[in-house]
């Protein structure tokens, strides 16, 4: 990934992602749950414990939703802090309720993993251990010290204490497993989330690059006969005039319109939008997308021809631009990684065509191998990979960019090695670095036959 599309990604942490109207709705779940549950064991079942207290307890986090619904506007996204302390005021209501109502004998106890969770996909790892250390202290101090809960006739609703340990360890264990758990899947998918932005945005800019070349190019080929009127005049002017300042105003004339001429020729060297414009070689297609890393002082090797069975014509393919960004990506990492040479090659059959890029670099960890094309699989960018990519600002999605955007051209990649990393240095092949196979059906990728043998047609003028 580039500099200028990390720049284009959010900076905000996901924590102030989570909407205030959230937690207040979440929150209102649970209070009609607490009514219920309260209302219920103490009509229903005749239960008695401190139903006034409980009602009261429940009350502050009615109050609670109310004050953040009169005094914040519904779209308030929560900050980090702000989060924590709704999530520690939850536990805390629930544990007062819990210690109302017979502490670990109450078996809605197990509702309290539920702000946990919360916080596991939302927040920060220092913001979900206090949450989890707070939840794990309220539910051993409501484990040891909690009003009892009597039926009608006065006899105490208890668990054996071998039960009561069990209880408690299993929410112990399940603060700490829901916490992980969450925490990594939520993880997962925002890394995800970020890598497709950040795949759409790269496509996004190289179409643009596309659009602008073939815009320039046909800006070119149109102004090329007025420029060539305006020097055909201005050079007649120059014979004709006569006093020095016309004939110095007609030389300019006719200078700048050369200076036009050249500057169109070279933006518009590949002509206008047509067919040519819109199809090449596949062996022009990979060496535009090769063409920003030619002179970074690695060799690059291309070889083009057919495969078994294939016709010796080049087969003509679709610039499309997610083809050439993912090509090049590819490329830049062999290039960034090889020692001194890369080795690009093009082969096709009737059926196939496949983009081979190899290097004599060290090749991929063994240990990376099977989870390349995952986003982010580098976490941090190391002494030894700054100095072995200098002015390299990426964030480790540039494999991962580049299988995407291939992939939905229809290529299938394969990643490997071209030597055994417990062979000696001398028993290496010349291509012992990574290797990277592009295959695409030849329907997914190749231009019609008939559109690369039909003439070019009129040529349309520019809209305005």
């Amino acid at each position: 990934m580039t500099p200028a599309t990390q720049e284009m990604l959010p900076r905000t942490g996901r924590s102030e992602w989570v909407r205030l109207r959230t937690l207040t709705v979440l929150r209102w779940i649970a209070v009609i749950g607490q009514l219920i549950a309260v209302g219920v064991a103490s009509r229903a079942f005749h239960l008695q414990f401190p139903v006034g207290l409980c009602y009261l307890v429940i009350g502050t986090a009615i109050l609670a939703n109310l004050l953040a619904i009169f005094f914040y506007p519904e779209n308030k996204r929560l900050t980090e802090s702000e989060a924590l302390l709704m999530l520690l005021f939850d536990v805390a209501q629930l544990s007062v309720l819990l210690f109302l109502t017979g502490g670990l004998h109450n078996p809605f106890a197990i509702l309290i993993l539920a702000p946990v969770t919360i916080a596991a996909t939302a927040l920060h790892l220092r913001s979900i251990l206090i949450l989890g250390g707070v939840t794990i202290a309220s539910i051993t101090f409501v484990a040891v010290a909690h009003l009892p809960m009597r039926t009608s006739d006065g006899q105490v609703l208890e668990t054996p204490l071998t039960f009561v340990f069990g209880f408690w360890l299993a929410i112990v264990i399940g603060v700490a497993f829901q916490a992980v758990y969450t925490r990594r899947v939520s993880e997962e998918m925002n890394a995800m989330s970020d890598a497709l932005l950040a795949t759409q945005m790269a496509l996004a800019r190289e179409q643009k690059l596309t659009d602008l070349g073939g815009v320039v190019a046909a800006a070119a080929h149109e102004l090329g006969t007025p420029l060539a009127t305006i020097k055909l005049v201005s050079s007649e002017l120059l014979e004709d005039l006569d006093g020095d300042d016309l004939r110095d105003d007609a030389r300019l004339i006719r200078d700048q319109a050369d200076r036009c001429r050249d500057i169109l020729r070279s933006m518009g060297r590949a002509g206008k939008d047509d067919v040519h414009m819109r199809t090449a070689p596949i062996s022009t297609v990979v060496e535009e997308a090769a063409l920003p890393h030619m002179s970074r002082g690695k060799a690059l090797h291309f070889d083009a021809g057919p495969g078994e069975g294939g016709e010796a014509r080049h087969p003509m393919v679709r610039r499309q631009p997610e083809v050439i960004h993912g090509l090049r990506n590819l490329i830049q990492n062999a290039v960034d990684f090889a020692d001194d040479d890369v080795w690009i090659e093009s082969e096709w059959t009737d059926n196939q065509i496949v983009v081979r890029i190899s290097d004599d670099g060290a090749g991929y960890p063994s240990h990376i191998l099977g989870r390349i094309g995952d986003p982010f699989v580098r976490r941090r960018r190391t002494d030894g990979a700054a100095s072995m990519r200098p002015g390299y600002e990426g964030m480790g999605l540039g494999l991962f960019i580049a299988k995407t955007l291939l992939e939905r051209t229809g290529a299938e990649l394969t990643f490997a090695n071209g030597a055994d990393p417990f062979l000696e240095p001398s028993e290496h092949p010349e291509r012992k670095g990574a290797i990277v196979e592009v295959a695409w059906p030849r329907e997914r990728l190749g231009a019609e036959p008939r559109s690369q043998a039909a003439p070019l047609g009129e040529n349309q003028p520019l809209a305005t």
